[in-house]
């Protein structure tokens, strides 16, 4: 059975194919077994459009962390609380290939170093462009900036609805998932924990 290493080598190489042919042959194929007929004339470019899509939103598989996060600020001396809140993304889940979407909250306690603002909303984009569940997507944000920045902590909120809760299923409307990750100083201190969830608590009650 193929481990999940040789699973995303895999999707990757699917992903790069030139031609797109198989992409397009496949869609045109679940347009048939949907009762449809691919070569009407709305449903013509369907195919080319769906490769389009779907490579956008699984662009995160070319992306890598360690260069997003490269570039820091070491003669920036700050040693309180960063936050970014409010970070829209949009995803797929990868059990139905249905979006989910919401707003993301970041923050670390600078050690050494700082980076610069724009990088956690690209961080956020590179792994939430993937087939995802909410709560993986939570924990490789907060992982990787503890990793590559090396903070005394680093912290992830994640709020999001799901078309797949929405669209079908229990098929309600108003349900938003809450999940979180908390490395370092916000695991291991209430306080600093409780700092950031006050800080960021207005845009979780809205």
């Amino acid at each position: 059975m193929p481990n999940a290493d040789e699973e995303l080598r895999r999707l990757k190489a699917v992903l790069e194919i030139p031609s797109g042919q198989e992409w397009e042959a496949a869609v045109r194929l679940l347009l048939r077994l949907m009762g449809e007929d691919p070569t009407r004339e709305g449903l013509r470019r369907t195919p080319l459009r769906v490769k389009r899509s779907l490579q956008f939103l699984t662009s995160g598989y070319r992306r890598d962390p360690a260069k997003i996060l490269n570039r820091s600020f070491a003669k920036v001396k700050h040693d309180e609380m960063i936050i970014v809140k409010d970070i829209d993304f949009y995803s797929l889940c990868e059990h139905h290939l249905l979006p989910f979407f919401g707003k993301c909250h970041i923050a670390y306690v600078p050690d050494k170093k700082i980076i610069g603002l724009s990088k956690l909303p690209r961080l956020v984009d590179a792994f939430a462009h993937r087939l995802q569940v909410q709560e993986r997507l939570t924990t490789q944000v907060a992982e990787a900036l503890n990793e590559h920045v090396r903070p005394l902590g680093a912290a992830c909120v994640i709020e999001a609805s799901h078309l797949c809760m929405m669209m079908r299923g229990v098929e309600k409307q108003n349900t938003r998932a809450v999940t979180s990750s908390m490395l370092g100083a916000f695991r291991t201190s209430e306080k600093t924990r409780a700092e950031f969830l006050t800080l960021i608590r207005s845009s979780l009650a809205a």
